[in-house]
């Protein structure tokens, strides 16, 4: 038995104000933020999709122990990754075959996950700077620039002789939720002038930003970073503490940040955000 004109337009005027309902969660709910130490990092989105940013995890000394645990992250729908350190790709491979999610990079690095077997072909997906790709309706993931390297290191168990293969370029995202909020996690960074380009174009509302030093700017370079190139409305410091190198501190990028129209959440691992 056919479907009549006046029962189709029933069905069709509720799908959309089913759509229209959804995309109006998607507009007023929030994103949560959970910062891991270093640069791990668990994002919720408003319509519940969940990335999960650099996972080192089981060996990193800052992130709560709860959370050496891989499960307790839940469900995982997305991995970023920035580039091939060891305290950025540490349990990229477990947390991957555990949650089936996809794991999104440069391309040069996901070329060399996928050689290394740490995650299948289909489950790989490459993508380069400028390039955004889309992991949910209304979310948006754009990569840029960061100034670092990119390696991968992969420590035979038997032997204990290191071999390093090449990890692509380094990258930091850009990731617009389904409320336009814009959060960009800069990945490992040293300054670059077109941080100001990232400003001007992508607008960021939020910046997961690296002060440690040694490898990554520190709290003077991350402060002018903020202030004078990408003027965000927040910022959560990052990628410090961790190891004795990364000396830098929320308490001086705030000293050199000095009078600023950027809300500072100097959090610690564990702590959680909504915006």
């Amino acid at each position: 038995m056919g479907m009549d004109r006046r029962d189709f337009l029933k069905a069709t005027g509720a799908l959309t104000l089913t759509l229209a309902a959804e995309r109006a969660m998607a507009q007023t709910a929030k994103a949560e933020v959970l910062w891991l130490g270093q640069a791990a990092t668990r994002i919720t989105t408003p319509t519940g999709k969940v990335i999960v940013i650099d996972p080192f995890l089981t060996n990193n000394p800052k992130t709560p122990s709860d959370y050496k645990n891989l499960d307790k992250l839940g469900k995982v729908d997305v991995i970023l990754v920035t580039h091939g350190h060891g305290d950025h790709t540490g349990d990229v491979k477990e947390l991957a075959a555990r949650t089936g999610a996809k794991v999104y990079g440069p391309a040069g690095l996901i070329a060399t996950m996928i050689d290394l077997g740490w995650v299948s072909s289909e489950q790989g997906v490459r993508f380069g700077k400028g390039g955004t790709v889309t992991p949910g309706p209304q979310i948006k993931i754009t990569q840029v620039r960061a100034e670092h390297s990119s390696e991968v290191t992969v420590t035979d168990p038997a032997t204990k002789k290191s071999t390093t293969y090449p990890g692509g370029e380094p990258a930091g995202f850009i990731i617009e939720f389904e409320n336009g909020f814009k959060l960009y996690h800069m990945g490992d960074t040293g300054l670059f002038g077109d941080m100001r380009l990232i400003h001007d174009y992508y607008k960021p509302d939020v910046i997961m930003i690296p002060i440690g030093g040694h490898f990554v700017m520190d709290p003077r370079d991350a402060a002018y970073a903020t202030k004078e190139m990408l003027k965000p409305r927040y910022a959560i410091p990052i990628h410090y503490g961790t190891f004795p190198v990364l000396r830098g501190t929320p308490q001086e990028y705030q000293q050199f940040l000095g009078q600023t129209t950027t809300q500072v959440f100097p959090i610690s691992p564990g702590d959680t955000l909504k915006f």
